[in-house]
């Protein structure tokens, strides 16, 4: 039984650390916390804008970003830089 549970330990190790050495994320990334975003619009102006709530869509790379001033921004990860700054 003991060999069993260390084999399932070792195994787990390894895979986890297989998948975090494939890259820079973070295995558990926890900043969830964000002051400023730059967002790059389709009529190839960027914009900065401070940030009161934003949501990452789990199912796509779809931010939606609503500033300070109420405005809401719904844009693709790949325009856009979220800035935190501590």
């Amino acid at each position: 039984m003991k060999k069993k549970v260390l084999v399932a330990i070792l195994a787990t190790t390894i895979i986890v650390g297989g998948l975090t050495a494939c890259g820079n994320k973070d295995m558990f990334d926890t900043n969830y916390t964000y002051d400023r975003a730059i967002i790059a619009l389709p009529n190839g102006e960027v914009i900065e804008v401070e940030i009161d709530k934003w949501t990452d869509y789990e199912d796509g790379d779809q931010l939606q970003i609503i500033a300070k001033d109420g405005t809401v921004y719904l844009t693709s990860t790949l325009n856009c830089i979220l800035i935190n700054d501590k």
